[in-house]
């Protein structure tokens, strides 16, 4: 089925169920006094000025369109707008994400019981995690790399709490030498790790960073929020060791073909529920069961947001050789491939192997300046190519980085400009070839 065959019986579903309960005339005021048609014309061609984020030419930014499944169960349930944040305003929904949320806990390694909900970002799912590492170590440092997302310094300074960016190593991964001499000098309480670093899509070695929690009793926080989902592919020993930490982050918005607004967050512990507690009198009133309002900070959330993932978890589950999984090998073999071919490049080099599914590379330059300026151009070529346009990124990477990787270039800048393209969509496999032919014409 087709993304409007999909919409046009959800639709329908929703509509028999509305029948159920009786024709009412619907108020005079519900009415627009505009032209809808000529309303929503100008609405398309406002719209029309998006990148085709759908489209294997976009090989930029993390963005993507949901998959026609999420977008026909969450239109579905948007109609009815469920809130999840108590059974009494979600009583379909609210199941739904609880199912979820133990699909995800599988996923990681979590034992039952574990205690989870979505959220409306991987932002918020994160400023979760650090609210209850504050609250299980009052006055205690969070520390996080130096590559690892700006939210955690950002939520640090929401909660008051102190935060230690430490150094990363040229690979994009966390320096754990650097993260044990700040845990041994005292004063941390929780140390943040990425599988999956937003720039270059680096994966700590969170086995190794293991030994920090026996050793000195700090928690372990998994930003997993981009990357995440690849534990399903079962490559690296990092994402095994996801299940003995303390908490994880993941967007289904992201590698879960979800519509934004669809973070989660995961603590292996449930007892942390207890910071949690409140009372709502005039809330929680239909069910002694738990309402997910009491184990999260936000109060109304979207319950359609729960129905989508819930759908689409049904149709594509969490697993390693069907559903899920075969959409994740598929961008796995996209970066691979490109990269194979930018190593074999004359006008391209690799800035590194891809680990996940960023691949990041810049213009064959000799001087760290030249090359600022050659990826600056071709990303702005690409997208002002109106025949045969190209959606790339860059990423600012600190010059001692790049000389320690690639130590021929003439270091004449403290940063250095590269090209980085997230094939995070499973069509950009086939598209490969296309997608260096777009580059070697820019490059010209």
């Amino acid at each position: 089925m087709d993304r409007r065959e999909l919409i046009d019986q959800a639709l329908r579903g929703v509509e028999a169920w509305e029948r159920k309960w009786g024709p009412f005339t619907p108020s005079p005021a519900s009415r627009p006094d505009v032209d809808l048609p000529a309303l929503l014309d100008a609405y398309a061609a406002r719209m029309d000025a998006s990148f085709p984020f759908f489209h294997p030419r976009y090989a930029g930014q993390m963005l993507k369109p949901p998959h026609p499944v999420a977008v026909a169960a969450y239109l579905a349930a948007m109609v009815v707008n469920p809130n999840n944040h108590a059974l009494d305003a979600s009583q379909a929904t609210s199941p739904m994400e609880v199912e979820v949320i133990a699909d995800l806990a599988r996923m990681f390694g979590f034992a039952p019981p574990s205690l989870g909900h979505l959220t409306s970002s991987g932002t918020i799912a994160n400023l979760e995690a650090l609210w209850v590492a504050r609250e299980l170590a009052p006055g205690k440092a969070v520390v996080h790399s130096g590559d690892a997302h700006y939210t955690h310094g950002r939520m640090c300074q929401v909660l008051g709490v102190e935060s230690r960016a430490v150094r990363a190593l040229p690979d994009g991964r966390v320096d754990l030498s650097a993260v044990e001499a700040e845990v041994r000098g005292g004063g941390v309480g929780t140390v943040v790790l990425t599988p999956g670093t937003t720039g270059l899509g680096a994966v700590d070695d969170i086995q190794q960073a293991l030994a920090l929690k026996e050793r000195y009793g700090v928690r372990l926080h998994v930003d997993g929020a981009y990357g995440g989902f690849y534990t399903l592919l079962d490559e690296y020993e990092a994402y095994r060791a996801i299940g003995s930490c303390d908490s994880v982050v993941v967007d289904p918005h992201k590698h879960g073909l979800q519509p934004y607004g669809c973070g989660a967050v995961l603590f292996a512990d449930p007892a942390v529920g207890r910071f949690y507690k409140h009372d709502s009198p005039y809330t929680y009133f239909t069910s002694d069961e738990l309402h997910l309002g009491e184990i999260s900070l936000e109060c109304s959330r979207a319950g359609a947001a729960a129905g989508a993932l819930w759908l689409t978890l049904q149709a594509f589950p969490l697993e390693r050789d069907r559903g899920l999984g075969r959409f994740l090998a598929a961008c796995r073999r996209a970066a691979n491939d490109f990269a194979a071919r930018l190593k074999e490049s004359d006008r391209f080099a690799l800035h590194l192997e891809p680990t996940l599914d960023i691949v990041a590379y810049w213009p064959r330059r000799t001087r760290m300046s030249e090359i600022t300026d050659a990826a600056n151009t071709i990303l702005q070529n690409g997208m002002a190519d109106k025949e045969n346009p190209l959606y790339l990124s860059t990423l600012r990477v600190d010059a001692d980085a790049f000389a320690a990787l690639h130590p021929d270039v003439e270091r004449d800048a403290e940063t250095v400009t590269i090209l980085r393209s997230v094939l995070m969509k499973p069509e950009h496999e086939a598209w490969i070839p296309q997608l260096k032919q777009a580059l070697d014409r820019l490059a010209e």
